[in-house]
């Protein structure tokens, strides 16, 4: 039997009608299927939920996902070491990474049954926190890396590696550090470029700088970053795709690479355009 994973965006009432029937799908055409606990609360399955976090464990051939961009992100860490293709079904309000429509999920199954649906790689963030020369976390990221600021009133300072080479001193709320996925995220927000997700490169968005002359960078993104905590700052805080993160202190070094993984998305036959005007109100005519 083929497996299938099942994701879901807590407190999603729509979720309570749509799993019975997508469960029954699967089972119909020889899946065999786990779902995380947040999806349990809607189905009375006990033997087939398992933690989001061990969901890879199983195997999977196929991840669906229910919800919105936030769900989507965090299923692509949990799978980020197994190339499964993710399929995401819009729930939310923007959805421009989980694209697919509720009303057009099983004509999408079943368009993955027959091999129409393409399967496009996007690349990931490794990031890693070291202090006094010890590694002591790191990440995956599908979207972005962000280390801002904790406190209302004061600037935070951190300053810029690149190889190793000194770049700049930053003072402001914070610096984005994004994949092509992310450049249509919160660094899009930031005044960031939008690039295609095809683009080998990585992007910086100061978050509110303080100098007007610092701008959004593109790099390589065979480029290793480094951003050190400023001594001015009485704590940053790191975030990885706006969902999880940590404290950080003054004199702790942020490193960030592309990730020897990558999320791989089932898509539909809309260019990456298509989703611009689509979802962001971009290039109407």
């Amino acid at each position: 039997m083929k497996v299938a994973a099942i994701v879901s965006k807590p407190e999603k009432p729509e979720v309570a009608e749509i799993l019975p029937a997508l469960l029954r799908w699967l089972i119909d055409h020889q899946y065999s299927v786990y779902i995380d606990r947040e999806s349990a609360t809607y189905l009375n399955e006990p033997e087939i939920v398992v933690d989001r976090e061990q969901l890879a464990s199983k195997s999977p051939e196929l991840v669906i996902v229910l919800g919105g961009d936030g769900t989507l992100l965090s299923a692509a860490r949990v799978f980020a070491a197994t190339a499964v293709p993710i399929l995401g079904v819009n729930l939310g309000s923007l959805g421009f990474l989980t694209e697919v429509p509720i009303d057009d999920l099983y004509a999408t199954l079943e368009g993955i049954q027959s091999g129409a649906c393409s399967v496009e790689k996007r690349a990931m963030l490794h990031a890693r926190v070291v202090r006094d020369s010890r590694q002591i976390s790191e990440f995956h990221a599908l979207n972005d890396v962000v280390i801002g600021k904790s406190t209302i009133a004061r600037l935070a300072s951190f300053d810029l590696y690149l190889r190793g080479g000194f770049v700049s001193s930053y003072k402001g709320d914070g610096l984005i550090i994004a994949t092509p996925t992310g450049s249509t995220a919160y660094s899009l927000a930031a005044g960031g470029p939008i690039l295609t997700p095809s683009v080998e490169a990585l992007v910086i968005s100061p978050i509110c700088p303080h100098s007007l002359t610092h701008r959004p960078i593109v790099l390589p993104d065979d480029i290793e970053i480094e951003l050190v905590v400023g001594s001015t700052c009485d704590e940053a805080f790191l975030s990885i795709d706006g969902q999880m993160g940590m404290p950080l202190c003054q004199g702790d070094r942020l490193q960030c690479r592309k990730s020897p993984y990558k999320t791989s998305l089932l898509r539909m036959k809309r260019t990456f355009f298509d989703v611009l005007r689509t979802k962001l109100k971009w290039g109407q005519r």
